[in-house]
This record gives C-alpha cells, sequence and structure tokens, in this order.
C-alpha cells in the first residue's frame, strides 16, 4: 500500500491538531524560530473582605491621622489625609483581601506608603514609611473596626 503525499501531510496536521488539543497550545513551537517567552507571573487578587470607605483615624506612633476614603468595588481607594495643619491626598491605594495598602503625598513632601492588615478583631493595624526617606518609619493601628 502506498500512502500519497497529500495523506501524509493531511495525517501529520491531523496528529499535530490532535496533540495540541489534548496538551494545550504549550507545546506547540514558536514560530518563524523565535523563542517562547516566559508565562507572566500570576498575581492572585482577592476581593475586599472589608469596606475601608468613610473617615476614621489611624493612631501612628509618631502622629494620628485623619483619614478620609472612599471605595470603589474593585477595592481601588482614593481621599484624602491629614494630621494637624499637615494634609495628604492618596496616590494611589486598595483594599485586597484582609489588606489594605495606599500612598499619601503629604503637603510638606514626605511620600508616606502604609500597608496593614485587618486582625480577628476587625482592626486595621500596619507600619508606614517615607518613600522619600526609608529610615522614617513608624506603626499604626486603628480603634475603628473594619
Amino acid at each position: 500500500m502506498t500512502v500519497s503525499r497529500r495523506t501524509r501531510k493531511l495525517l501529520t496536521t491531523t496528529a499535530a491538531a490532535l496533540l495540541l488539543s489534548v496538551a494545550g497550545p504549550g507545546l506547540a513551537a514558536p514560530a518563524s524560530g523565535a523563542t517562547a517567552a516566559a508565562p507572566a507571573a500570576v498575581q492572585e487578587i482577592r476581593a475586599p473582605a472589608f469596606h475601608a470607605g468613610g473617615v476614621w483615624y489611624l493612631f501612628q506612633s509618631n502622629a494620628t491621622v485623619r483619614v478620609d476614603l472612599t471605595q470603589d468595588g474593585a477595592g481601588r481607594l482614593f481621599g484624602t489625609v491629614s494630621s494637624g495643619n499637615t494634609v495628604g491626598t492618596l496616590r494611589e491605594g486598595s483594599v485586597d483581601g484582609n489588606n489594605i495598602y495606599f500612598v499619601v503625598g503629604w503637603n510638606h513632601g514626605p511620600v508616606g506608603r502604609y500597608t496593614g492588615v485587618r486582625g480577628p478583631d476587625g482592626r486595621l493595624s500596619g507600619t508606614t514609611f517615607d518613600l522619600t526617606n526609608p529610615s522614617s518609619q513608624a506603626t499604626w493601628r486603628t480603634d475603628r473596626t473594619f
């Protein structure tokens, strides 16, 4: 029995399609000699487990900060903060699961990065440091529960 060139090509194409459907496209060779890119790291984003919007206070080891935030459905934070006559605006921020993170640009120059977590008692606590002077650090907590 002789197999025509067309039949061999059809069988090869069918076998390749079957292999890809079973194993996925990750086995396919890159076209025209290009190298395959490494898959990007997948970052798990969790739904916000609490709502940080509203006016509340965080007590730093070196100051008391009034926080006035809004939070959208994706957990992104927007708003302002103040401590005495010093005011700041959130440059970015979010709630991810039980974690909170925000960056504040203060009107007198420092840029504070705040990270924290909601504890079993519902209160937030964490650390902050000045991005322009990383040795300037403080701890913080809230009395309010979330």
